[in-house]
């Protein structure tokens, strides 16, 4: 079974307002990517909160979706996060798909690919990968949880992934959406549907 952590805790400096509520279509930029998710076939969705919390838990209510809440996230960085989304997880949860919540751009085409990559070779970590360059989601497995829970700030999930370098499955995708992101307001606007 592969759960999803969704990682929507950040302060959004850069952008200025919440970025995780700024519309997307027919949803909010963290809508749309818990609904990605959920298309994609994937059950178990957790949604590690942080900043702003008062405003997103509200809008994620209308999703299949567990809430998540970090306390140290203004200075426990993306790995406070991903900890607090990883204690979260249900005891059949066998391998959890890591996702950033300000990436609406992600597409159901490469969270599936990633989910069957595990499938059949229940890879510890799996990551995809487009023209060399990692990005989200990537997987991992619950072997290397430990792992991840021992670790401390400043280290980061970038750190974790590059010790294991060797051990990594990657997943070639064609599109350039799992390196996208929206942090600055000139991010949203040029890749706004």
């Amino acid at each position: 079974m592969i759960a999803a952590i969704i990682l929507a805790a950040g302060e959004s400096k850069r952008m200025g307002q919440p970025k995780m509520l700024l519309p997307w279509g027919d949803a909010t930029v963290l809508g749309q990517v818990i609904s990605v998710f959920e298309k994609s076939g994937v059950e178990d969705i957790f949604v590690v909160v942080g900043a702003a919390r008062e405003q997103v838990e509200p809008m994620i209510d209308q999703y299949n979706a567990v809430i998540v809440h970090n306390e140290a996230y203004p200075n426990g960085e993306m790995l406070s996060s991903l900890q607090c989304g990883l204690h979260a997880m249900p005891s059949q949860a066998q391998a959890t798909l890591i996702c950033l919540g300000d990436q609406p751009q992600v597409q159901e085409e490469s969270v599936r690919s990633i989910c069957e990559a595990y499938q059949e070779r229940k890879s510890n970590l799996i990551v995809p990968s487009f023209q060399l360059r990692r990005g989200h989601p990537w997987l991992v497995a619950r072997p290397l949880w430990n792992e991840l829970f021992e670790m401390n700030a400043p280290a980061s999930p970038r750190d974790f992934l590059n010790k294991h370098a060797g051990e990594i499955q990657y997943v070639e995708v064609n599109t350039p959406t799992i390196l996208a992101d929206l942090d600055t307001p000139e991010d949203y606007w040029a890749a706004r549907p």
